[in-house]
Formats: structure tokens, C-alpha cells, sequence
């Protein structure tokens, strides 16, 4: 009969997962050979922070950048290890050049910003708010086709 090991939270955390020493913390990986070092340039950075056009909105400037905007607003929520973030990016940026000066574009990392994710119910990412005189008027959950994004800014625009 073969033997079976149980694997719970506490087994990864006493147990050396990797046959050889490597490093995580910094901003590179290393794994040591025999005859030289093998390194991994810039892991996980790809996710650390999206290059959208869109503005960085936080805890601190909620209330002014969203809730008090003269113009409507869209958020999107995102984490940086989200993939299908990036996508939504893509499609935000567009939308910020197209609606430039009709809407206010955000982004918000939900993993920095946990509290106001939680105000919303965001359980998961990627979602976008619109809102209009501080109140949420629409929310577009998941990664959709542009024009899902679209048809929701022009019924904000049109309310």
C-alpha cells in the first residue's frame, strides 16, 4: 500500500519545497548551478503596476477624485496580479482618449485599497464603476468587449 503525506498550510511552511537555494525577495531570481548562476530578469513585475492612462485614485483622494467629481467617473478595480486586469487596461486607456472631456478614467489596486474594494463589494477583479453626482450608476464585472464599456459610459452620459 503506498503512503500518502497530507498537504496543509503548515506542511509548506515546514517543508523546503525547493531541491536548491534561491533567492525571491529580490528583483531578480538566481538559481546556482555548479558552474554559474542562472538569473530571471524582473520577476512578477509584469503585474506590479499597470501603464494605464488612466489616473491612480486611493483611500486619500476617493472622496474628492470620485464622489465629489463634477464630471461622470469610471473606476477600474484591479490587482496587480491580475492578468485579465491588463486587458481591461488596454480597453481603459482607449476609452480615455475617446471620452477625454466627458469622463474622468481611475484605476484602483484593490490589494492597497482593500477598504474601499470592501465598501463596493468587489470580490473579484476586474470590474469597473461608473458613477455620476457621487452615486454608482453602473458596474461591469469581469473582462468584457469594448463596447459592453461603452454602451454603460453613454447610459452614465445620457442619465
Amino acid at each position: 500500500m503506498a503512503s500518502s503525506t497530507l498537504i496543509t498550510p503548515s506542511y509548506f511552511a515546514s517543508t523546503t519545497l525547493l531541491p536548491f537555494a534561491c533567492n525571491l525577495s529580490s528583483s531578480r531570481i538566481s538559481f546556482p548551478s555548479k558552474n554559474a548562476s542562472y538569473s530571471l530578469p524582473k520577476p512578477l513585475e509584469a503585474f506590479s503596476s499597470p501603464e494605464s492612462k488612466a489616473a491612480v485614485v486611493t483611500k486619500d483622494t476617493w472622496e474628492k477624485s470620485i464622489l465629489n467629481s463634477d464630471s461622470p467617473v469610471l473606476v477600474e478595480f484591479y490587482a496587480s496580479w491580475c492578468g485579465p486586469c491588463r486587458m481591461v487596461h488596454r480597453i481603459i486607456d482607449e476609452i480615455v482618449g475617446e471620452y477625454a472631456k466627458r469622463l474622468n478614467c481611475f484605476i484602483l489596486n484593490t490589494d492597497n485599497d482593500f477598504q474601499i474594494a470592501e465598501d463596493y463589494e468587489i470580490k473579484a477583479v476586474p470590474v469597473v464603476l461608473l458613477f455620476k453626482n457621487g452615486e454608482k450608476r453602473e458596474s461591469i464585472v469581469g473582462t468584457m468587449p469594448k463596447d459592453f464599456y461603452i454602451a454603460a459610459i453613454e447610459r452614465v452620459l445620457k442619465s
